[in-house]
C-alpha cells in the first residue's frame, strides 16, 4: 500500500511539472478582443484562387473586372473581413492567389466571394477551406500600412 501511495504522489508531481502555464507576455484582453483560444489561435477561411473557365480575349472587359476585383479586396480589408490577400507566382496548377477571410464558416466566406466581379465572371475560380491560424493576423495590417510606400 505504501508503495502505491509513493507511486501516486510521484506521478502527480511529474504531471504537475509538465503542466503548461500562461506565456510571460500573455495579454488576456487582447486575446479575447481578437477571438483567440488558449493557444492564441482561431478559425479562418482560406481561399485559393485559380484561373477560371472564362478565357475571354477582351482585354477591356478583363481589365475592368480585375479593377473591380482589386476594389473589392480593398473594401473587404477595410471592413476587417479579409485579412490576407495576395497573388501567387506562376505555377503549373494555375493557382493565382490566396485570401484569408476573418470569418468562421465556409458559408460566410462564400457570401463574401460572391461580391468579387472577377470570380462572378469566372475569370477566377475559388476553393474554400477552414484554416486554423494565429488570432493576431487581423492586426498585422496596421504595421503593413506603416511600411507600404505605394498603394496597389
Amino acid at each position: 500500500m505504501k508503495r502505491l501511495f509513493v507511486t501516486a504522489v510521484f506521478t502527480l508531481l511529474c504531471l504537475q511539472s509538465f503542466a503548461q502555464s500562461d506565456g510571460p507576455k500573455y495579454d488576456k484582453n487582447l486575446a479575447e478582443s481578437l477571438g483567440g483560444d488558449d493557444y492564441g489561435m482561431k478559425m479562418y477561411v482560406l481561399a485559393i484562387l485559380k484561373t477560371g473557365t472564362n478565357k475571354t480575349a477582351d482585354k477591356k472587359t478583363t481589365d475592368s473586372l480585375f479593377q473591380g476585383h482589386m476594389a473589392n479586396i480593398g473594401r473587404l480589408a477595410d471592413e476587417g473581413k479579409l485579412i490576407v490577400a495576395g497573388p501567387l507566382k506562376r505555377n503549373d496548377k494555375e493557382y493565382r492567389g490566396i485570401f484569408i477571410f476573418n470569418v468562421k464558416t465556409i458559408e460566410d466566406a462564400a457570401a463574401l466571394v460572391k461580391t468579387d466581379p472577377a470570380i462572378n465572371a469566372n475569370l477566377l475560380d475559388v476553393e474554400l477551406f477552414q484554416w486554423y491560424g494565429s488570432a493576431a493576423l487581423p492586426v498585422y495590417l496596421e504595421s503593413h500600412e506603416k511600411i507600404q510606400r505605394k498603394k496597389m
